[in-house]
């Protein structure tokens, strides 16, 4: 009975997200055409990097198109359904109306992160399937049902880690007044999952495994439909996901605890 109305709490917000964007339909579809303009342009580096060589860090052309296609994904995730709720949540603990969501009959995280949807953003799903599709068109091959499930594992493992950045970051708001120009630094910092992880070296290639896990959001599940991903990394995937989302519920808990009202 609790899950169902969790569900009816989502199915509300998006459902209202959709009729809020179908008032602007004009809007709604200018926004949709720019995303698809600068998923374009995204890709524009790429073909300048292989324009005159085969490969780059052991990754083909085919084979990077495949993470660009990820990141992509990633990023309509990111800015239709993370950042659209939690980047309002810093500005309201700061002026106390974070109040009435903790008076609300429901678990206060889960209302911060489900208040607004960007519908729109759907077009960079699509566009980064279409470029996943395209790059195994242009590998000659097709992955198969092991690859496929392993992949979706790893997206799912993907969204968990980042949201569970952003709450982390969020949840900081609580001690900190001014966070909001960090989650602006950490999405600049995403940027970089556009690239395979091989084409980072020494440092940053540590920092984007195991400290701002990059490389789980969009080379490994890239790898993984590859085939090229070895079962103990995608474990190790799974696992790391899993241990990231405890920290950042914990993280918030502990948040809520210690939370003051600014306008008592």
């Amino acid at each position: 009975m609790r899950l169902a109305y969790y569900v009816r709490l989502l199915w509300v917000s998006i459902r209202t997200s959709l009729i809020t964007a179908m008032q602007y339909r004009a809007d709604f579809l200018i926004q949709g055409a720019m995303s698809l303009l600068w998923t374009g342009l995204a890709i524009f580096p790429l073909l300048v990097l292989y324009g005159d060589r085969g490969t780059v860090a052991g990754w083909s052309f085919g084979h990077a198109l495949v993470v660009m296609g990820l990141f992509t994904i990633m990023r309509g995730v990111l800015e239709g359904a993370i950042n659209p709720s939690l980047l309002a949540v810093v500005e309201r603990i700061r002026t106390g109306s974070f109040d009435y969501t903790l008076l609300k009959p429901a678990d206060a995280q889960f209302l911060v992160s489900t208040t607004r949807f960007d519908p729109w953003h759907v077009t960079d799903v699509l566009a980064g399937l279409g470029i996943i599709v395209y790059a195994f068109a242009e590998l000659g091959r097709a992955p198969g049902p092991g690859e496929l499930t392993t992949a979706l594992l790893l997206v799912t493992a993907a969204i968990a880690v980042m949201y569970s950045l952003w709450i982390l970051i969020i949840a900081s708001a609580f001690w900190v007044i001014r966070m909001d120009n960090l989650v602006f630094l950490l999405g600049a910092i995403f940027d970089a999952a556009r690239w395979p992880i091989h084409v980072f070296r020494g440092t940053w290639r540590f920092v984007f495994t195991f400290i701002i896990p990059l490389a789980l959001m969009t080379s490994f599940p890239a790898m993984a439909l590859l085939g090229t991903l070895s079962l103990r990394t995608a474990i190790a995937s799974l696992g790391g996901s899993a241990v990231f989302f405890l920290l950042a519920r914990s993280v918030w808990t502990l948040a809520i605890r210690s939370y003051t009202s600014a306008s008592s």
